[in-house]
């Protein structure tokens, strides 16, 4: 049974109570990520929550991570595009404790000068270890490239040359702008009542000023044409990435978006495993993606193969997307397709963390939770048309982009390969 309450000041409160498990995941969902960040501050929020974690006036940042971890608990945190989301999970019986701490870190971190310039060194060595992942980096430079000058195409861990300027004042005009405003979503699965929820959190959620008026200002990213971004890389490997925008979470065919993801490189069945990995043995890994944001999305397909093999990868990949095209897909792999998501999607909702996210990340975006049943339901009415009916919106020769890092840049393979379309 999922409750929800509104406090005085719009902070929503959730919970879903599930009596026969012996945990508790509690997550505090801030409406606060990159895309809202200037350039100047780039990167403000990733560098927030690791402040969190570095002490208040009640506990030192060894306590913190000490704390849950004595009782067999977990606290994190991460930070995305639109949302920042600081979660723990314990035993029932714990739930005040990690209650505590959660908004003990959120509401009275101390910010300290020292704390501050020690942890900037920790995010510079975190860009550095990321730009050293190419097959994670990627995903970056094909959102630069289907968002070009616009926020969502920033990295969300932001700019080097901006964090190491980032000033304590900065930080804390930015975190009191935001978090001390009630833009927030506290979210709760577990064995508790509602009642117990209100009775802890309610009363300090309730001293978040709020004017009634949204701080951040939403703006959307202008349609892009077709783009490539290659960054020269000394790397065994070539990493592609190919997209363009995809849908809004509120989407109506976001269902239909799901299916095409899964029949198309959606895990170790899907036609570019089965084609690329399987018949032709051209690559280790391959796979397509989806992420969705309050009015837009972005679908990529990734993979990573020698430089010799990437023209015929290119080929054969927008080979299959133009089939999905003009035949949309057989019943027969519908239905599969179909399965594989409702199996995945249930078997999920086995895990506290899992329901606490989907009731704080349904709530900021739909402002609504569906139910299991209504989510099944919906995915069941996809038809092969709504595929091929999508698939023709998504896969345009002049909006989609190309990103790779690597020793290639061959764009006469990329636009040889976009005839296919």
């Amino acid at each position: 049974m999922i409750h929800k309450t509104i406090l005085s000041n719009g902070i929503k409160i959730l919970t879903e109570e599930i009596p026969h498990v012996r945990s508790v995941a509690l997550g505090i969902w801030v409406d606060l990520g990159s895309r809202y960040e200037k350039q100047n501050v780039a990167g403000i929020s990733h560098f927030i929550e690791h402040m969190m974690f570095k002490g208040t006036p009640r506990r030192t940042a060894q306590v913190i991570a000490e704390e849950l971890d004595a009782v067999g608990g977990q606290l994190n945190a991460f930070t995305t595009k639109e949302y920042t989301c600081y979660y723990a999970k314990t035993l029932d019986e714990h739930f005040p404790l990690a209650a505590d701490i959660l908004t003990d870190m959120i509401f009275n971190s101390r910010f300290a000068q020292e704390d501050i310039d020690r942890e900037r060194n920790v995010i510079l060595e975190e860009i550095k270890m990321y730009e050293d992942t190419p097959d994670e980096l990627v995903h970056d430079l094909l959102a630069r490239a289907v968002w070009d000058g616009h926020p969502l195409g920033h990295p969300v861990i932001g700019n080097a040359q901006v964090i190491e300027d980032l000033s304590r004042e900065s930080l804390l005009s930015y975190y009191e702008k935001f978090y001390r405003r009630g833009h927030m979503v506290i979210a709760v699965a577990g064995n508790i009542r509602h009642e117990q929820v209100l009775e802890q959190l309610a009363p300090i959620f309730e001293t978040c000023i709020t004017d009634g008026t949204q701080s951040r200002v939403l703006v959307s990213p202008p349609p892009k044409l077709s783009q490539t971004n290659f960054q020269q890389k000394d790397t065994e490997q070539v990493h592609l990435c190919i997209g363009g925008p995809g849908l809004a979470l509120s989407d109506e065919r976001i269902y239909a978006m799901q299916v095409l993801n899964t029949v198309l490189g959606g895990g170790l069945s899907s036609r570019l495993f089965q084609k690329i990995r399987e018949q032709y043995g051209l690559v280790y890994n391959v796979f397509s993606y989806h992420s969705s944001y309050h009015d837009t999305g972005i679908f990529g397909i990734y993979a990573g193969l020698s430089p010799r093999n990437a023209e015929e990868v290119l080929n054969l990949t927008l080979a299959e997307v133009k089939t999905i095209c003009d035949q949309g897909i057989p019943e027969e792999e519908l239905s599969r397709a179909k399965n594989q998501i409702k199996g995945n999607f249930l078997l999920s909702l086995e895990g506290v963390n899992t329901r606490m996210s989907r009731l704080g990340k349904s709530e900021l975006y739909l402002n609504q939770v569906l139910s299991p049943d209504e989510i099944v339901h919906r995915l069941e009415q996809v038809t092969s048309e709504d595929i091929k009916m999508l698939a023709r919106v998504l896969f345009v020769k002049d909006g989609l982009c190309l990103a790779s890092i690597g020793p290639w840049d061959d764009t006469d393979s990329w636009n040889h390969a976009l005839t296919a379309l």
